[in-house]
């Protein structure tokens, strides 16, 4: 028989732990994911238990680094370039109400005066020291963001979303965007060079013209397709309709349309797809800097012509 000790032998006394942050406080509690101590204070609710807040940021850039940044990235490619624009236009005829010629103006929109202040695309300003041929060539983008009423902001914002959207799927977002405002400051630069006398040129029509001329150019590459010899009637009906309209009513700006369609059937054929995505990139940046190279030499050679002879705008 073996003998009992009738004495108990007693567990030893808990270890006391302290929270990592806070050393003069006692914990039982360890973040789940790393399994340091930590006090009510540092407590950050988890799925399971609780976790630090040193393990909370780490998760939290981790994601960011991770599958956060993937989804960043999908939502923007998901970004319409058509729509970013039109919110662009829609902020600029706000700006024009706001701040150039007040809320009243809604539907006619700001006067000459109060759309020159605004950024519009003029040859001089009225105190003769701006303009393009002051050097202000930053009205040949302003001016496509600006309107000249509410009537006129509406038929541009809905030409834009039907060919902006049909480019936008045929060749892609930069590609519409690098031709909206190629074409766009091309049309501004036509409009300036060959104007009979001073002008007051704004809106977008010029760009959305280019747009139009690189769908026409897209779809004629293709025209052996049905959908494109379609695309092609319906295209070239509107253009010629619009042409029409422009030359018959003396305040559209019909150079400025004509100089938009010729810049973006160049544009089209520079960005088509139908290439290798190499050859293609290269295609269409180097495209598209001519055009604006163009609209340069166009605005240099008009601002030369008015200094040396000032009475040009008055004719």
């Amino acid at each position: 028989m073996s003998s009992v000790d009738p004495t108990p032998t007693m567990p030893p006394p808990p270890t006391r732990e302290h929270c990592y942050r806070h050393p003069d406080v006692e914990t039982g509690v360890h973040c789940t994911r790393c399994g340091r101590p930590i006090c009510p204070e540092c407590m950050i609710p988890a799925p399971v238990g609780h976790q630090c807040p040193q393990c909370v940021a780490d998760a939290r850039r981790e994601f960011r680094e991770g599958p956060g940044r993937r989804a960043a990235a999908v939502k923007v490619k998901g970004l319409s370039v058509t729509a970013l624009l039109l919110v662009a236009i829609g902020i600029g005829y706000l700006w024009e109400l706001v701040v150039a010629g007040g809320p009243g103006n809604l539907f006619e929109g700001p006067s000459a005066i109060d759309l020159i202040k605004a950024g519009a695309l003029v040859p001089v300003t009225l105190d003769g020291s701006g303009g393009l041929v002051g050097g202000e060539w930053w009205r040949l983008i302003t001016a496509m963001f600006l309107h000249a009423g509410l009537i006129h902001l509406a038929l541009n914002s809905y030409v834009l979303w039907i060919f902006g959207n049909l480019m936008e799927g045929e060749v892609g977002r930069l590609p519409v965007l690098g031709v909206f405002f190629a074409t766009g400051i091309f049309a501004g630069a036509t409009s300036y060079a060959f104007a009979p006398g001073f002008i007051i040129a704004v809106g977008a029509s010029g760009a959305i013209f280019g747009l139009v001329g690189a769908f026409i150019a897209y779809n004629y590459r293709r025209r052996h397709l049905m959908l494109a010899q379609a695309r092609l009637r319906a295209a070239g009906s509107m253009l010629l309709l619009n042409l029409i309209i422009g030359f018959t009513i003396p305040a559209i700006d019909w150079r400025a349309h004509l100089g938009g369609v010729v810049a973006g059937v160049a544009a089209g054929l520079a960005v088509d797809p139908g290439r290798s995505p190499r050859a293609r990139r290269l295609v269409s940046i180097v495209g598209l800097l001519l055009i604006v190279a163009a609209a340069v030499v166009l605005v240099i050679v008009r601002t030369n012509q008015i200094k040396a002879n000032p009475s040009i705008l008055s004719g």
